[in-house]
């Protein structure tokens, strides 16, 4: 069992909210493809994308898309990446998650249009950092690929990443020293609410104050992973940042816990 590092006191980081000001846009599907076995990329464009706007690496942008009944609904997904130049935004759905952004994603072709709204909001993290510590699922992949894209070099982080398979793991550029302790389902034989695998990954890592901890995947497995951190490693809650980006049997829900 890990026991708490006891450390001299450090100015915790600083999570900054910056308030954007959401648009809906009515844009058109220009690619669609596999980006691994279990995550597929749309790409979407059109003139209403000009001013777009996602400056923080896990922003969320509202999806609306029908239901089973046709009514219109909204759901929550990460900007994998937007070029202004190009004028093209591109978002990732994990297959994983049978609900009705997901079935949209599967059923719509090139041309067809696509309503995105926001994001409304980004979050800045900024401190005496040391070194990230990033966890998550396959859902929080773009997210995490975009904080490591957009490291400096000099800067420390530690990605584990829980996905379905080997197959599923993507290849992220960074000029970070990023070291990637990946966890693969299927091997283990467990699913995507497992936290022992992931536990058993953060045992050996030296966690304390200076160590920023990003947890992003269903809701029970980040408040486990972060009352982990908190009650066995003895890490201030100030230097996580926690997000239930899914909530198993319970569609449309998120888990909030900063």
């Amino acid at each position: 069992m890990s026991q708490t590092i006891k450390t001299p006191n450090r100015t915790a980081p600083v999570i900054e909210r910056v308030r954007l000001e959401p648009v809906k846009r009515n844009l058109i599907v220009s690619e669609k493809y596999y980006v691994s076995p279990n995550m597929l990329r749309i790409v979407v464009t059109g003139e209403e994308l000009v001013g777009f706007n996602a400056p923080g690496a896990d922003d969320n942008i509202k999806m609306i898309v029908p239901d089973e009944a046709g009514n219109m609904v909204m759901r929550s997904y990460t900007p994998r990446r937007y070029d202004a130049s190009a004028g093209e935004l591109e978002i990732d759905f994990a297959l994983h998650l049978a609900g009705p952004a997901t079935k949209w994603a599967l059923d719509v072709e090139v041309g067809e249009t696509a309503i995105v709204a926001g994001p409304r909001g980004s979050k800045r993290v900024s401190g005496d950092i040391d070194r990230w510590v990033m966890v998550g699922d396959e859902t929080a992949i773009p997210a995490m690929a975009r904080r490591l894209e957009a490291a400096e070099a000099g800067e420390r982080i530690t990605a584990v990443i829980t996905i379905p398979s080997r197959e599923d793991m993507q290849q992220i550029e960074s000029a970070a020293d990023v070291d990637y302790v990946c966890v693969y389902r299927d091997e283990l034989g467990v699913g995507a609410t497992d936290t022992a695998s992931l536990i058993r990954q953060l045992e050996p890592m030296d966690i304390r104050a200076g160590v920023f901890v990003w947890l992003a995947a269903e809701g029970g497995v980040v408040r486990t992973l972060r009352t982990y951190l908190t009650d066995e490693r003895g890490l201030d809650r100030r230097w996580i940042k926690a997000s239930g980006y899914w909530v198993e049997g319970e569609a449309d829900t998120t888990a909030k816990f900063d």
